[in-house]
């Protein structure tokens, strides 16, 4: 496959993925990542920083899915519904990407510099949760909690979906989450 052929970025996440998956993730070099997606290590860090930042591809277009869905929430929601409304949105994303979401998370599961990546990208999706509760005008700590609330649904929702054989679909998981939470009071 030359670096001519089309879907390069989707080539090198490929690739990785089965790489990561056979050798394990700090046995794989970019090196190795371009080379099985037919491009060049160039090619590669033009795309990646890093091969982390393989695994987290996705984080930084489902942090601003979730935070427009909030801001584009009814009025009337309470600051934990317009949460859960951004949250919903974001893992929309996921839909139809089971297998590569269970995949993902058995390589970041078995490498403790990547739980902690992992954990990061989730404060971060808080902080972007929280920015947009305030444009909202909801105040802290409401705010804040509110965030932390739904990215914890989020959290918990998606660790049912990737590892259960069978599990409803992302956003079911969610939802029954979600009523688990709201249930609590």
């Amino acid at each position: 496959m030359g670096r001519w052929m089309p879907d390069a970025r989707g080539r090198m996440i490929r690739s990785a993925m089965e790489l990561f998956a056979e050798r394990g993730f700090e046995q794989t070099t970019a090196g190795d990542i371009a080379e099985r997606a037919g491009v060049t290590e160039r090619t590669f860090f033009r795309h990646f920083t890093d091969k982390r930042e393989v695994l987290f591809d996705g984080s930084a277009t489902m942090e601003r899915t979730a935070h427009d869905a909030i801001l584009a929430a009814p009025a009337d929601l309470s600051p934990l519904e317009a949460a859960l409304a951004g949250v919903v949105a974001g893992a929309d994303l996921l839909s139809d990407v089971r297998d590569h979401a269970v995949r993902r998370s058995r390589i970041i599961s078995a490498n403790p510099a990547l739980q902690e990546r992992e954990l990061l990208k989730m404060a971060a999706m808080v902080d972007s949760t929280t920015e947009a509760l305030r444009t909202r005008g909801v105040t802290d700590p409401a705010a804040g909690l509110a965030a932390h609330s739904a990215v914890t649904v989020f959290q918990i929702a998606f660790s049912r979906w990737v590892s259960t054989e069978e599990p409803p679909e992302i956003l079911g998981c969610i939802e029954e989450t979600a009523a688990a939470l709201r249930a609590l009071k």
